[in-house]
């Protein structure tokens, strides 16, 4: 059977549109790494043994780090089970929007199910989703919890982060060990104090 005139045409148009795109990202990375090598070259020199290739893996870290792997909240039925689900200590790291310092810890993560339960991987996978990147401790408890409530619908979800922030340990103030402790809590966690409280014994 013949091809008809417009299938024969498309692939040119793909592969150009895939080349502009390729170039673009090719461009993009150049002028990243050139700009690490002028930060470097403020401090230091970029073009000595041992930091020639700095601005190359520095680049190739930030592209691993802040795209982490997409993921489906796999849901299944709760055959019933309607109490508290905490996943706790599902450890993370991030990048300080304000310095570009890294920030550590660990998140709290429960929810009571409305029926479906999640795969228990995904709720330190949507952790690290929030993580990965340049962000703030407060926001990025939030929108974990956030995203919880709207993908899973449960009747509640809570969530605490506990940090280390370097850009307060290396800089500025200085205080090695100080910890940072954010929290977020939503549907029933919010207006029942008793599930509230139970949240936080389980994950003492």
């Amino acid at each position: 059977m013949n091809k008809l005139p417009n299938q024969t045409m498309a692939r040119p148009v793909i592969r150009r549109n895939r080349s502009k795109t390729a170039q673009k990202r090719a461009e993009a990375e150049m002028l990243s790494q050139e700009a690490v090598q002028h930060i470097i070259n403020r401090f230091d020199d970029a073009s000595r043994p041992g930091m020639q290739d700095t601005p190359k893996r520095y680049i190739k870290f930030l592209d691993e780090f802040m795209r982490p792997a997409d993921f489906e909240l796999t849901e299944f039925d709760g055959e019933g089970y309607d109490q508290m689900i905490v996943q706790k200590d599902i450890s993370f790291f991030s990048l300080c929007e304000h310095h570009t310092a890294p920030f550590h810890g660990v998140a709290h993560v429960a929810y009571i199910p409305n029926g479906k339960i999640v795969g228990l991987s995904k709720l330190a996978r949507t952790v690290e989703k929030f993580a990965s990147g340049f962000q703030n401790q407060e926001r990025m408890t939030m929108q974990i919890a956030a995203y919880l409530m709207e993908k899973l619908k449960p009747q509640g979800v809570a969530v605490v982060v506990s940090a280390t922030h370097l850009c307060m340990a290396m800089r500025g103030i200085k205080k090695l060990g100080a910890e940072t402790i954010t929290s977020d809590t939503q549907g029933v966690f919010r207006t029942d104090s008793s599930c509230k409280a139970e949240f936080f014994q389980l994950i003492k």
